[in-house]
C-alpha cells in the first residue's frame, strides 16, 4: 500500500488491515500500559464486525519506521442519516506513538483528518493530545458533564418506557435513522429505550458504565434528540432505571441543563470535534464509548 503524507525516508503513515493487528496491538499496549494486549485484539475484532463505510479505512492508521509499527490510531467511521442528508463521522480513538517517533505524531494525525467532508471527534483526549487538538482546529462540543438523578423528576401517570425491538408498533413513530441507532446499539449491549410521553415516542440510548475508579455504577447518555427531550422523559426513565438498580446518569453538556436534578461539572469529559457540523449534545453513537466501553 502506498505511503501517505510527507515524512522522512523510511517513515510513513498508511491505513492498516487485519495483517497488521499483531503489530498494532503491541504498539497500543506500549502506549496504554493499563490495557492488556488481549484488550486491543478484542477491540480490533469488534471493529471488524462493524459495516464498512464507503472507502474509508476499516480500522485506522499506523506510523511505520522501516516496516515496524511505531504508532497507531483507531478510526471509528459511521454514517449518520438526517433530514439534511448523510453525514460521515469518525471517532479518533486510542492514539499512541512510541516516544522516539512522537515528533511525527502531528504528521500522522494530519494524514488521518485530511477529508474536509468528515466530522472528526476526539471524546477522550489525553493531556498530550490536547495541544494537537487545538493545533488542528478541533473545537469543543462538550465542555463538561451533568450528573443527574432522573428518578427525582416528576412522572406523568400515562408515561412509560419500552425497550426497543424491531417488532414494536411504536418504532414506526421514529425515523429510519433513529430505529437503526436504537436497534444497533441494543445489539452492542446498550440500553435502547423509547420513552412514551404524552403519546410521543422519544428515543434514548444509555451505556452502563462505572466511574470514580469503578466504584459507582451509572448510565451515560449516548443518544437523545435534545437536552429538552431528555428532561421531558427523565422521570419515567428514572423509574425504569430504578427497577434495575440504577440511579445516577451522566450526559455531556456545555452548561447546566434546565429540568434535570443534578449538578454540572465543568471540564469533565471534554469532547472535541473538527468538521462541518458539531455533533449534538450526548452524541456518542458508534464511538469508542459504545464499542470498547471506554
Amino acid at each position: 500500500m502506498a505511503v501517505l503524507g510527507t515524512f522522512p525516508p523510511g517513515v510513513g503513515c498508511r491505513p492498516f488491515d487485519e495483517g497488521d493487528w499483531e503489530g498494532v496491538a503491541d504498539c497500543l499496549r506500549r502506549g496504554f500500559a493499563e490495557r492488556s494486549r488481549g484488550y486491543w485484539i478484542e477491540a480490533l475484532t469488534r471493529l471488524s464486525l462493524r459495516p464498512a463505510v464507503a472507502d474509508f479505512p476499516r480500522y485506522g492508521f499506523v506510523l511505520e519506521k522501516s516496516g515496524k509499527i511505531v504508532g497507531a490510531v483507531l478510526t471509528l467511521y459511521a454514517r449518520h442519516r438526517g433530514l439534511e442528508g448523510d453525514e460521515i463521522r469518525c471517532n479518533l480513538s486510542s492514539w499512541s506513538v512510541d516516544e522516539e517517533f512522537r515528533p511525527y505524531a502531528s504528521r500522522m494525525i494530519a494524514t488521518v483528518i485530511m477529508r474536509k467532508d468528515v466530522v472528526y471527534t476526539n471524546i477522550s483526549p489525553s493531556p498530550a493530545t490536547l495541544k494537537l487538538n487545538k493545533a488542528f482546529g478541533f473545537r469543543l462540543f462538550s465542555g463538561g458533564q451533568v450528573a443527574f438523578f432522573p428518578v427525582l423528576n416528576a412522572m406523568p401517570r400515562p408515561d412509560r418506557v419500552l425497550e426497543a425491538r424491531s417488532d414494536l408498533a411504536e418504532m414506526t413513530q421514529l425515523s429510519d435513522n433513529e430505529r437503526y441507532i436504537l436497534l444497533e446499539h441494543a445489539a452492542l449491549g446498550c440500553l435502547s429505550l423509547m420513552c412514551i410521553c404524552d403519546g410521543l415516542a422519544l428515543p434514548l440510548v444509555l451505556k452502563l458504565r462505572r466511574i470514580l475508579r469503578g466504584l459507582i455504577p451509572c448510565c451515560q447518555v449516548v443518544y437523545c434528540r435534545s437536552h429538552a427531550d431528555l428532561a421531558r422523559c427523565a422521570g419515567v426513565m428514572g423509574r425504569f432505571l430504578l427497577s434495575r438498580g440504577k440511579l445516577l446518569c451522566l450526559v455531556d453538556a456545555m452548561g447546566p441543563i434546565a429540568g434535570l436534578f443534578g449538578r454540572y461539572f465543568p471540564k469533565k469529559g471534554l469532547k472535541y470535534f473538527k468538521g462541518p457540523k458539531s455533533p449534538s449534545p450526548g452524541g456518542l453513537t458508534f464511538t469508542e464509548m459504545v464499542l470498547f466501553g471506554s
